[in-house]
């Protein structure tokens, strides 16, 4: 009986319970499990399966362009952060609020490390995210012009919970990026979606990224209005103190992650 039961759970595609499956046969026949239990142990086999696979998807889905984690940022050398502050935002309360997170600082300091961290809590928790760096996303609004998928584009970003959108500088924009950019961060707002923002480019500075000055007004509202401010000052982390060039911290292993993260609620866990 067991060959027939092990082809119909491959035939269902039900992985976990199939890695398990002799274990537990195995186990009940030794010391007279009830079959109720063994059903349960196969269950939570195949649900602990389910969320690693879901976990791994959100994971590949964010696009993270670096293995950084929380727990590898070198809070010992960025003092202008408040380790607390950050680890706060770690619980992911301003997610659930809607609220949104700037990071404003030079190049160096740290800005991406804390806006990937936290992306990379959102996802252990549950919550589809997205990395982009910044003139990626507007070169993709703008060609998005060309074939007139811009909707279909805003409202795909616009179902994510969270995106982080990484070094908004000092950039070439033409007024149809603008344009579509505000958009975009005026229709999050309005769907109390949160929105993680990394720049070198202080607030007073925005009129000279992007020009128009009703626009820029109108942008900060949305952008401050529900908002966590961060400051990052200081010498660049990239380096290390003693001048040579630091190494980049490898994050731990999908087992570890899965370890160490603080599931607290599981709002989008379909992949």
């Amino acid at each position: 009986m067991r060959e027939p039961l092990k082809a119909l759970i491959a035939q269902m595609r039900w992985s976990g319970m199939e890695r398990v499956l002799d274990e537990e046969l195995d186990l009940a026949e030794r010391q007279g499990t009830p079959v109720p239990e063994v059903l349960f142990r196969l269950l939570r086999a195949e649900e602990a399966a389910r969320r690693e696979k879901s976990l791994a998807y959100r994971l590949a889905q964010a696009h993270l362009p670096w293995p950084w984690t929380l727990q590898s940022f070198p809070f010992a050398r960025q003092p202008s952060v408040n380790k607390a502050q950050v680890l706060t935002l770690a619980g992911l309360d301003f997610l659930r609020r809607g609220e949104n997170l700037l990071l404003i600082g030079p190049p160096g300091t740290g800005k991406s490390g804390i806006a990937i961290g936290l992306l990379r809590e959102a996802c252990l928790n549950g919550y589809r995210a997205h990395f982009y760096n910044a003139q990626a996303l507007l070169d993709e609004l703008y060609a998005s012009l060309a074939d007139r998928s811009t909707i279909g584009l805003l409202n795909q970003l616009c179902r994510l919970p969270l995106i982080v959108i990484d070094e908004l500088g000092y950039l070439n924009l033409k007024p149809e990026q603008v344009n579509a950019f505000f958009r975009l961060m005026d229709q999050r707002y309005s769907l109390r979606l949160s929105t993680i923002v990394t720049t070198n480019v202080d607030l007073p500075d925005g009129y000279e990224l992007f020009q128009k000055k009703p626009l820029v007004d109108a942008l900060l509202d949305r952008l401050q209005h529900r908002c966590t401010l961060l400051r990052l000052s200081g010498a660049s982390l990239r380096s290390e103190p003693d001048g040579s060039q630091a190494t980049q911290t490898t994050a731990p292993t999908a087992a570890s992650t899965r370890a160490t993260s603080r599931r607290k609620t599981s709002p989008d866990d379909s992949a």
